[in-house]
């Protein structure tokens, strides 16, 4: 019953995306006032009256041809996930956050960065891109949705009463930013609905469900009273003295961060660091916004930064 309830879940995500192409033609802006604030609802793209849902959605001012442009070599033979991601699946997770604020924050200039920030992430971390590769290193993101050769299942038993690892189930990296440790796979399941951690192979078998997991860890802090890496990329958060001290600054360099701590941060200009902001900076230029925009290297940068969660335990990329 288990497994046809997995089938159930896939056929109605399949249902949905099939739905998108008619849905993205016929969007309502439907407004009210709420406690003297202006609130919107544009129907299933941007749901759940929201003062973002005011602004653009993602759909308006993000198209496929630009999903192909940035990811042009993500089904070609050599790739690892041919025929996996997708512009809808992304579109369909994405808008589960949008009334958050996911792509849906300030003008479209901000809007524009972020939807880059976010991908300049998730192209870097999928890619199977180097040196001589046709058309570049930037050019090959979303050629995986997991770890190819895992080196272990990981599984926490730290956890084992707030996350108990499902009998036969690996934890190994997998998503558009990848995941792992049975305790990621729970808490990120928890978030949108998924029982990841009984059914971590969600993950590989389904690109909305890899893209939402990514999405909510964009917009998710780590820790209460921190800032997720939406807040400090689109302007909502403010430095204390200490992370001033610690030289993170608002910006895409704080984005990183978050998101992998001193695997990434606080090292000089190291190749892990440098190769996410190229792929930030070479989707900016794709979408036409521009590289300029991006600020400057110390925006960028988290190479000086002390990390906002020194490593203590296992990280999740």
């Amino acid at each position: 019953m288990e497994a046809r309830s997995g089938e159930f879940a896939k056929i109605g995500l399949v249902m949905c995306v099939m739905a998108i192409a008619a849905c993205l033609a016929d969007k309502e802006v439907k407004v009210k006032i709420v406690k003297g604030e202006k609130v919107c609802e544009q129907g299933w793209e941007c749901k759940g009256y929201s003062k973002y849902c005011c602004n653009l959605t993602i759909s308006d001012i993000f198209q496929t041809y630009q999903f192909e442009n940035l990811f042009s070599n993500r089904n070609s033979p050599v790739a690892h996930a041919v025929g996996f991601w997708d512009y809808r699946s992304f579109i369909l997770a994405a808008s589960t956050f949008e009334h958050l604020g996911f792509g849906t924050t300030g003008g479209k200039l901000m809007q524009m960065k972020e939807i880059a920030a976010f991908l300049g992430h998730v192209g870097c971390k999928t890619s199977c891109g180097y040196g001589v590769a046709t058309g570049g290193p930037l050019a090959w993101g979303l050629c995986f949705n997991k770890e190819m050769s895992p080196s272990q299942k990981y599984c926490d038993e730290f956890y084992k009463y707030e996350y108990p690892c499902a009998p036969g189930a690996e934890y190994y990296g997998r998503g558009a930013i990848p995941i792992y440790w049975n305790y990621n796979y729970g808490a990120i399941g928890k978030g949108i609905n998924q029982d990841l951690l009984n059914h971590p192979e969600y993950v590989e078998q389904n690109a909305t469900i890899a893209f939402q997991a990514a999405i909510y860890r964009w917009m998710t802090p780590v820790k209460r009273k921190q800032p997720s890496a939406h807040d400090v990329f689109v302007g909502n958060w403010k430095p204390t003295k200490n992370d001033t001290l610690a030289r993170r600054a608002p910006g895409f360099g704080s984005t990183m961060n978050l998101l992998y701590g001193e695997l990434t941060c606080g090292q000089g200009d190291i190749d892990p660091m440098n190769n996410i902001i190229s792929h930030y900076l070479y989707y900016l230029d794709l979408l036409g916004v521009g590289r300029e925009e991006a600020g400057p290297h110390e925006v960028l940068s988290c190479a000086e930064q002390l990390p906002f969660n020194p490593s203590t335990t296992k990280s999740s990329s």
